[in-house]
Order: structure tokens, then C-alpha cells, then sequence
């Protein structure tokens, strides 16, 4: 069995260094070897220069393929693993052509574990918690009427006029300003064509609290279903969206105004020229810390009452150790792969697992990479 692990960028050292220093074997691909050497080069010399069809030639039947490349080369990947009988773990959303290949994962009996890193992945793990214990409670009423948040933010710790800095290249940012989003709100379908119409601001429960910007993004709807709620439940709110300082919509209004304006092949390249002035204005500098804020909170009410109410806040920062980003994105990963090599996960495309001992498991561990987590009882 090897674990064949893609790409060692920022938020993928951690995470690939715990599984090489517990002894697994892992071959590490990267397609700049001497950056992968410069991050695990100590550890292994088991480091090739990335290339798909050589990849797809070496997998074997009980293989474990990590993609933390860009998202083009996941499902490229996965296929991959199908054809030789190896599994597939990443930490990135399912994309519609990953998920039609559970069927024939679920045939051949592999996991494809996806959404297991930071944001998707541990606060999916704090959802399924809250979910089941709120549905163990003496609370518990499926007449309740529901509301549902999970806000995720990288920021820096010392903030900087920008409100932010990149840790990789800022396009990817970029990009995701453009998206639509769809999340439930006042028990209605909320569209947003663009995340800087929709910015609020949200007070985080931390021991000193902390008032964030925040806005949804992507599809909140099919978490409903990802987090057991029964479709009967009244659900008031349901969002997943993103964190920034406060301070941040009028840092970055011009950039708002101008995106706005860019469209077809001249806006792409727009958009790259952007992006390589904010990476040479806004990177972080060796050594300084960057910050992650999760949050994520249920809560029911009862003719009008709360009648239970519990929030996920986790506070965490980078230190000598690297970026919390960095713990927090790739760590989960490998915990991912060592249950997939434990037959934990059931077969099929899936994203970060919802049993509960499982779950505790891995919170035990995300807690031991921050600063600050803790579970605040509201009701």
C-alpha cells in the first residue's frame, strides 16, 4: 500500500508531514519538486514531479490518492483510482463530476472522501455534533423552528489597511467574488449574485467578543440534507458563508467596483494582473501569523422561545509551528486517510464523516491545533 500524495503547497505541509513521520509509505508528488523538497525533504526522498498518466501507471489495488492540487485535477484523478482499485481523498468540495462517480466507487468498494480539510470539512464536523446532540436533547421537538449558521474566515492576525492577506495566490479570491450564492433566510430562498449585496455584520462569541463581516456563499441547500435535518423540521435560517474583518467591504469597495465591470478574456486577464499585485502588496511576510475564525451555530425556538441553543467557536493562529491554515486544512486530510485506510468509510464519494465517534475523534484532535475552541451553551 502506498499513499500517493498530489501537491505540497502552504495548506498541504502538515497534514503530509504527520503521515510521514507515522510511518507511512508515502510517495510525494508536486509539480516543483524542489518546493515539495523544501517541505518534506528532511523527512522522505520518496518526491516525483507530478504527472498524471505516470501516477495512473503505478496506482495499485489498496492505494490512497491525495489530491490538494487545484480542483481540475481531483476527479482526473479519482478516474484514475477507479480504473486501478485505489481510493481517493481530498479536501476540496464535490464537484457534480465527482459525485457521478459514486456509483462505480461504491461497486468496486472504494472510498472517495472529499470536504475534509477546514472549510468544507471540520465545520461539517461541528454540524453533525450540534445536530446530534440537539436531536438527543430534552429540547427536542420536530415542530422547533430552526436556524442554522456556519461562518469560515482565514484573516490575518495583525490586521493590515487591505483587511487581508493571501497565504497563496489571490485569484482564487478573486474568482469566488463573482459567484452567486443561495442559502434560506426569514424561511425564504435568499439569491445573491454577489457576495458585496449580501455583507452583514455578526458578532462572534469569542471569550472577548468580536464583531466579523460576513456573507454567504455557494449553495447552502444541500447541507440541509448533509446535516440530517429532516425535511418536515421548519428551518427560519440556513447559511454557510465566509468571514473577514471588520473593516473589510470598505477596504475592498474599489476592487467590488471594478470586478463588477469585467467580463470575457480581457476580464480573466484583468483579473490575473489583480491578483498579482495583490500578492505582491498583501502576502504575508515570513513569519508573521495568520488567524482562522469558524463558526458554527444551532438553534431552535419554541413559540418564539429558544429552547436550545449551541454554538461552535474556534479561534486559531499561526506560530513557530506554521500557518494555522496550513494545521487546519491538511491535518483533517490525514485523518481522513488513516480511516479510509482503516475501512472507516463506507464506499462511494462522500464528504467528511457524520458518525459520531469519528466525529469526536477528530474534534479531539482539531482541538489540540487551536488556540481557542469551545462549545457555547446559549439555552
Amino acid at each position: 500500500m502506498t499513499i500517493h500524495w498530489c501537491g505540497t503547497g502552504l495548506s498541504a505541509v502538515p497534514g503530509l508531514r504527520r503521515l510521514i513521520e507515522a510511518g507511512y509509505p508515502v510517495t510525494v508528488w508536486n509539480r516543483t519538486v524542489a518546493k515539495a523538497e523544501e517541505a518534506v525533504g528532511d523527512l522522505t526522498k520518496d518526491i516525483r514531479a507530478f504527472d498524471l498518466d505516470t501516477i495512473s501507471g503505478l496506482l495499485q489495488p489498496g492505494d490512497v490518492v491525495v489530491s490538494m492540487l487545484p480542483g481540475d485535477w481531483h476527479v482526473p484523478l479519482a478516474k484514475a483510482c477507479l480504473a486501478a482499485g485505489a481510493e481517493f481523498v481530498s479536501s476540496s468540495y464535490i464537484a457534480p463530476e465527482m459525485r457521478v462517480l459514486d456509483e462505480a466507487a461504491k461497486e468496486k468498494g472504494l472510498a472517495f472522501v472529499n470536504e475534509c480539510g477546514l472549510d468544507p470539512g471540520i465545520d461539517h464536523l461541528m454540524a453533525h455534533q450540534l445536530v446530534d446532540e440537539y436531536k438527543a436533547s430534552a429540547a427536542f421537538d420536530p415542530k422547533n423552528h430552526l436556524s442554522f449558521l456556519s461562518y469560515c474566515g482565514g484573516v490575518p492576525k495583525i490586521a493590515n489597511d487591505f483587511k487581508y492577506k493571501f497565504s497563496w495566490s489571490p485569484l482564487g479570491v478573486l474568482k469566488a467574488l463573482r459567484s452567486p450564492s443561495r442559502s434560506l433566510k426569514d424561511y425564504k430562498e435568499f439569491k445573491v449574485d454577489r457576495p458585496w449585496n449580501a455583507i452583514t455584520t455578526y458578532t462572534a462569541p469569542l471569550p472577548t467578543p468580536e464583531d466579523f463581516e460576513v456573507y454567504p456563499n455557494r449553495d447552502s441547500y444541500p447541507f440541509m440534507d448533509q446535516y440530517h435535518f429532516d425535511p418536515n423540521w421548519p428551518v427560519k435560517t440556513f447559511v454557510r458563508g465566509t468571514l473577514r474583518l471588520g473593516g473589510w467591504a470598505e477596504a475592498w469597495k474599489d476592487v467590488f467596483a471594478e470586478i463588477e465591470t469585467l467580463s470575457g478574456p480581457e476580464g480573466e486577464a484583468r483579473l490575473k494582473e489583480m491578483s498579482d499585485g495583490f500578492w505582491d502588496k498583501n502576502a504575508y511576510d515570513e513569519g508573521e501569523p495568520d488567524r482562522v475564525v469558524l463558526i458554527v451555530d444551532l438553534k431552535a425556538e419554541r413559540d418564539g422561545a429558544v429552547a436550545w441553543h449551541k454554538t461552535y467557536v474556534m479561534d486559531a493562529w499561526g506560530d513557530e509551528k506554521g500557518t494555522a491554515m496550513g494545521r487546519l486544512v491538511s491535518i483533517p486530510v490525514s485523518l481522513a486517510v488513516e480511516a479510509v485506510l482503516k475501512g472507516r468509510i463506507a464506499p462511494g464519494v462522500s464528504a467528511a464523516p457524520s458518525e459520531p465517534k469519528i466525529v469526536a475523534e477528530w474534534m479531539e484532535t482539531i482541538g489540540g491545533l487551536c488556540q481557542h475552541l469551545e462549545v457555547v451553551t446559549n439555552a
